[in-house]
């Protein structure tokens, strides 16, 4: 009966298995020799292997002290010989097993990471854009707004906001809008009733540049004059914060009422 001998591929194979294990591409090589050969010398596990003695003895031994090769005298020569494949799956077993046993440790640790705020920096105005077409995805019935509109419009552009605003309408999500005093922000009140907005006013003297947005559990913040940037905030606790300190302020301002 003729044997048949591992091709290449199959040892391949079983390196990248090995490598998954936890070796690395010289250690699969030696095991996987120390394997076929049974037992040898490290001249043989060397031509093998193609790695040089001197690299050889060096794994060998960290192989060793993993219990992965075991060693005898032979005629005053050292061999090595692998142990056997099933000590590797049981070594894998005990380790997955460890694991599992741990796993409610692993998952509070998780958990306090993520109730840690996660935070996002943009640079420019498609920045901006993608994290206000986040905001259309995401909103289940209103956003709170804090801006300077006259700042928001310049940047960003009277057609990206009609269009912005159709979205918004069609999902139906409302807003709350605190704005700077300014002829524009007048005009923005006086149609909010069309658009499911509703504008309040701070005095144009308290002098900003920039826009607030909260939404769910995020807050959004961007810069509107010079380096232009924006930043998202993804927390529970800080976006309960901010809305608490929204509705301070918007309680304290008149509501719009039409002539």
């Amino acid at each position: 009966m003729l044997s048949v001998l591992p091709t290449k591929k199959f040892f391949m194979n079983l390196s990248v298995v090995l490598k998954n294990y936890g070796l690395n591409e010289k250690q699969a090589k030696i095991y996987l020799a120390c394997l076929e050969l049974g037992s040898a010398s490290v001249s043989k596990i060397s031509k093998l292997s193609g790695l040089a003695r001197s690299a050889c003895y060096e794994i060998l031994e960290v192989l060793k002290t993993q219990g992965l090769i075991s060693t005898f005298q032979k005629k005053k020569i050292k061999w090595f010989s692998a142990e056997d494949p099933h000590l590797l799956v049981h070594r894998a077993k005990d380790k997955t097993n460890l694991l599992e046993a741990a796993l409610p440790q692993f998952l509070q640790s998780y958990g306090q990471v993520k109730n840690r705020p996660n935070i996002r920096f943009y640079d420019g105005v498609e920045g901006m854009k993608n994290i206000l077409e986040e905001i259309l995805k995401e909103t289940k019935s209103e956003v709170l707004n804090f801006s300077s509109v006259d700042d928001l419009y310049a940047v960003l552009g009277d057609k990206f906001f009609k269009e912005y605003v159709v979205k918004r309408l069609a999902k139906k999500i409302s807003a709350k809008v605190i704005l700077r005093e300014s002829p524009m922000a007048y005009q923005r009140q006086r149609l909010g009733p069309k658009q499911l907005r509703e504008v309040r006013f701070i005095p144009a003297a308290w002098e900003f540049h920039g826009i607030t947005l909260i939404w769910e559990n995020k807050i959004a913040m961007f810069s509107l004059q010079k380096n232009l940037a924006a930043l998202v905030i993804e927390s529970s606790e800080l976006s309960k914060m901010m809305k608490t300190m929204f509705y301070l302020i918007w309680n304290q301002l008149p509501p719009y009422r039409s002539n």
